[in-house]
């Protein structure tokens, strides 16, 4: 059972181990952060066509990249025991961002970040206070900050008075942001097929943009609720706009899928992974075998 918050040196030290425990892992970097920070790719298999999961957009919501850590390693074991698994990414790629958001869990997680020239301005947004920080490294939510809804949006901050700070500003302009900028070239570069976004909380799958949903979104939409108990929800308010899942279905009309994971109040705690991973790990599975 994990006992400590996923830290980013603790991720790199745990992909350190997986990439040599399984060599078949291919490691790259998609770009850094806004402070300097390496966006780790983890990719196994050998088909054109891939599945991509991304965790940890948001500070808070590091949990996400405990879990999949630890589908990163249940994969390796199913690959390295030469099982059905290693039949499917003949034909298939698995692609795992674990944590984009990197500098958000810094602050978040220690309060601090000595690596960010922006401290001053981040410690006026938040008041010295970074346990509820969303944010990434200057105060723009990166969920927040992809084109699609993203001019509807501003509207939306103007109304509600949103400025940069912990949650929900969304940047200067689509894809501002290095870490959204460098997701979004990668996913233009490699072409992906099935995108599965995982935040925290409320137990709720997200799976269409705007009252569209791609073709086939639908049943693994049901086929993702009835492995996971997981409720089918549209999202509403602030939520409906700028994520990464509406990009990818407003770009490429293909499926995508937000995962809000457990249930409690952010930060969830780290031992709570184990019992959510349990009740994810069939679905995220089952994602390799429907494109």
């Amino acid at each position: 059972m994990r006992k400590v918050a996923i830290t980013y040196g603790e991720m790199m030290k745990e992909l350190d181990i997986l990439c040599e425990e399984c060599p078949f892992f291919m490691r790259s970097v998609i770009g850094k952060s806004l402070v300097g920070r390496e966006i780790p790719l983890i990719s196994v298999g050998q088909g054109k066509k891939a599945v991509l999961f991304v965790g940890t957009h948001h500070g808070m919501e590091w949990i996400t990249t405990a879990l999949l850590l630890d589908f990163l390693r249940d994969v390796g074991k199913e690959v390295g025991r030469g099982g059905d698994l290693s039949v499917v990414l003949e034909n298939r790629t698995l692609c795992v961002v674990p944590m984009l958001n990197p500098d958000g869990v810094e602050l978040q997680i220690n309060g601090k970040d000595e690596l960010n020239p922006l401290t001053e301005r981040l410690h006026a947004m938040s008041g010295g206070d970074y346990s509820r920080w969303q944010a990434n490294g200057r105060g723009v939510d990166l969920n927040h900050n992809y084109d699609a809804g993203f001019f509807e949006y501003k509207e939306y901050e103007r109304e509600h008075g949103i400025v940069p700070g912990s949650t929900l500003y969304s940047g200067e302009h689509p894809e501002s942001e290095p870490e959204t900028s460098a997701l979004c070239s990668f996913i233009r570069a490699r072409g992906i097929d099935l995108l599965i976004a995982l935040h925290t909380q409320g137990e709720e799958i997200y799976y269409d943009f705007g009252g569209v949903v791609p073709d086939g979104g639908r049943v693994i939409a049901k086929r993702l609720s009835a492995l996971t108990g997981y409720t089918l929800s549209e999202p509403t308010g602030s939520a409906a706009y700028g994520g990464l899942k509406d990009w990818f279905i407003k770009e490429y009309g293909l499926p995508a899928f937000t995962l809000e994971c457990g249930k409690g109040v952010n930060p969830l705690p780290i031992g709570d992974t184990d019992i959510i991973y349990k009740g994810l790990r069939e679905a995220l599975f089952s994602c390799l075998t429907v494109v």
